[in-house]
């Protein structure tokens, strides 16, 4: 049975839904309600990032399915390693990508889980980089390496000149930047634990 204050980091209006695969399988975890409620956040900016692509940048090859579901469950090993939502640490990592292969996810939907925190990888896609981005942004954090990293992609995609592709993701990052106090309230209202107070 999910807990109410799960169900409801899930379902309260403000961010976008999660995919249902992906929320469903926060209900199957029993997750940290604070975990879905960073979740609906990360996705929320994430979803924002793919409207602005497609609009922006109409020949960039992006796989948006697999953005936005990347960005539902980037943290989702932090269901088995709860300590890694108020502290410091990777084994999520890992761990969420073996739980998420486990349930019968896809690598090109599961690798997210594994690595959101490697952007500085040369393989790393544009999906990986929205990712990342994403999971920065969402709380007013701005990573010039990683901006760079995009800028250059994106540059690449377009044919424009690099400091167009800058002014142009420079200003997508500030304006959802600028939504970081709304969500960053919308993930500290949940706990950490499955109790219903809200711990900071």
């Amino acid at each position: 049975m999910v807990s109410p204050i799960l169900r409801r980091a899930l379902t309260e209006p403000g961010l976008r839904p999660l995919p249902e695969r992906a929320a469903r399988l926060l209900e199957e975890l029993d997750a940290p309600p604070r975990l879905a409620a960073h979740l609906r956040a990360v996705h929320d900016v994430a979803a924002d990032l793919v409207d602005w692509a497609h609009e922006r940048r109409p020949g960039l090859a992006v796989d948006a399915e697999a953005v936005l579901f990347g960005a539902a469950t980037h943290d989702i090993g932090k269901a088995l390693h709860p300590a890694e939502l108020s502290g410091p640490g990777a084994e999520h990592e890992r761990a969420g990508h073996a739980l998420l292969r486990e349930r019968g996810v896809e690598e090109r939907l599961a690798r997210f889980a594994r690595t959101h925190s490697s952007w500085n990888d040369p393989r790393a896609g544009v999906e990986d980089l929205l990712v990342s981005l994403a999971d920065a942004i969402w709380k007013g954090r701005r990573v010039t390496d990683l901006e760079q990293r995009l800028v250059e992609v994106l540059a690449a995609a377009s044919g424009q000149a690099e400091w167009e592709a800058f002014m142009d993701l420079d200003e997508v990052c500030d304006r959802i930047a600028a939504g970081a106090d709304r969500r960053l309230s919308f993930q500290s209202s949940y706990p950490v634990g499955g109790g219903t107070e809200s711990t900071a």
